[in-house]
């Protein structure tokens, strides 16, 4: 089951990237099916599009660890796979939320094929909601009703996936938009609140973990904003030469140990950086204390040519310690693309000594001011090695968390969880799958030990008992 990482040699010396030699091995796989409900209940009346809104789907867009054997995992603006209405991208009036699980991992009986069972329970559903007004699209003129949820009341004013729930009239930062395309989610130090991080504004939330009540909305700098909206993103992206590339803005969150400080990543670069044919991508450090940021650019890998580049996009990013960062880089193939997975990569940073490039703009003079990156983990050959078809390996691995240590054969190892955005999409058709194949969310389990990460250090989180918590929000 053990992978050692190769050196991947052309493209890291074009980058001066140094490549890892790791010994990573994957001791679980689990999943659960894309065709069961969440706990959300009163959310449970059919969208515009027809899918149920306790649909439970897409919860590996973010990847928490909460403690002990909980996991928080977070789905996106929900799910508009389902073509209905273009006009508003095909969202939904879906209510943003998040997941607590219950993710168990036990040793397995002699002859399985992993060492470890990954057993997956739903503890309960937290709905994300502002205590003040938000703002809501009338669906004036595009084909649907207001985007106002049925649910919200004079204290309750719930975020939801619709992309027309904005004010054209601000930049897309305004926190009172009623839009939210949530993405990534990190745990508090206390363990009483959560921060999510989202494609929309970008915007910064921080939520009450027990009742999903908005506590506090960071403020993100105007250069990643968009100052022309609308309800379509190719609108959008049209219709400015700077900010954030529709659909593309802070996909990943992390929260280093000492739970004081955020580092945000951009999926892409801004579009003054270039936008998807750009080259470095910028995260955002926000000091949770005193909101004060600080801007650093991470380099793209080239899985193209030195001729005709071309990038994946940065899905999650997750802090080892204070100061070093595990990045996940990807492709869009896999399974639900109807391709084979090429791209699925952790990249080692350290932003000690990095450059703030909060004052500079465009990929030529960004580039020279990139931290160097360490190859870590290569996801694709390491899920290849174990069984597992290029085919059938999920296109969205989007969600990562260090987890629980667990004992092997008498040593202590390190544990990280990587999890995978299905889309909402239940089952798959297509040339690879004919015949249908399951496109459950999955969460696959990687050892490593002390040697392969020094420096490692696991957030310590508070005490938070979710079940006196818990109710059907």
């Amino acid at each position: 089951m053990k992978t050692k990482h190769l050196a991947w040699l052309a493209v890291s010396s074009l980058l001066g990237i140094s490549a890892a030699r790791a010994d990573i091995e994957l001791i679980a796989a689990g999943s659960i099916s894309g065709t069961y409900e969440d706990l959300a209940h009163k959310a449970a009346k059919q969208l515009e599009n027809g899918v149920p809104g306790d649909r439970l789907g897409g919860i590996g867009s973010g990847l928490a660890y909460a403690g002990g054997t909980t996991f928080l995992a977070l789905p996106d603006r929900g799910p508009n796979a389902v073509p209905y209405d273009s006009a508003i991208d095909d969202t939904s009036s879906y209510i943003e939320r998040f997941q607590t699980f219950d993710l168990s991992l036990l040793q397995s009986d002699a002859g399985s094929a992993l060492p470890f069972t990954l057993t997956p329970t739903l503890r309960s559903t937290t709905l994300l909601f502002s205590p003040t007004p938000l703002v809501y699209g009338t669906g004036a003129g595009l084909g649907v009703g207001s985007g106002q949820p049925a649910l919200n009341n004079g204290h309750r004013f719930y975020f939801t996936g619709r992309s027309d729930n904005f004010d054209a009239s601000k930049l897309s930062t305004n926190p009172n938009n009623a839009r939210l395309d949530a993405e990534s989610i990190r745990v508090s130090r206390d363990g009483q609140s959560v921060f999510i991080s989202d494609e929309y504004g970008p915007y910064v939330y921080q939520f009450d973990r027990a009742t999903g009540a908005r506590l506090r909305a960071f403020k993100v700098p105007d250069k990643f904003a968009v100052t022309n909206l609308s309800s379509q993103g190719a609108v959008e992206i049209s219709g400015n030469t700077a900010g954030r590339v529709a659909n593309k803005g802070m996909e990943g969150l992390a929260i280093t140990p000492d739970g004081r400080t955020l580092v945000g990543s951009m999926q892409s670069p801004l579009i003054q950086d270039g936008g998807t044919d750009g080259s470095v991508i910028r995260l955002l450090k926000i000091d949770i204390f005193t909101g004060a940021t600080h801007e650093y650019a991470y380099p793209l890998t080239n899985i193209g040519t030195a001729s005709k580049p071309k990038y994946p996009t940065v899905s999650d990013i997750v802090a080892v310690n204070d100061h070093q960062f595990l990045l996940d880089e990807r492709d869009g193939k896999g399974l639900g693309d109807n391709s084979s997975a090429a791209v699925k990569r952790l990249y080692l940073i350290d932003l000690n000594g990095a450059q703030d490039v909060s004052g500079i703009s465009g990929a030529a003079n960004l580039a020279p001011k990139a931290v160097g990156k360490t190859l870590f983990l290569d996801v694709v050959s390491a899920l290849s090695n174990s069984g597992f078809a290029v085919t059938d390996i999920p296109a969205k691995l989007e969600g990562v968390a260090f987890g629980p240590d667990v004992s092997m054969g008498g040593a202590n190892k390190h544990t990280l969880f990587v999890a995978n955005d299905n889309d909402f999409i239940a089952n798959v058709t297509d040339s690879n799958h004919p015949a249908g194949f399951d496109n459950p969310s999955r969460w696959f389990v990687f050892a490593f030990d002390d040697a392969d990460l020094p420096g490692f250090t696991p957030q310590n989180i508070g005490d938070f008992d979710c079940d006196a918590h818990h109710d059907d929000r």
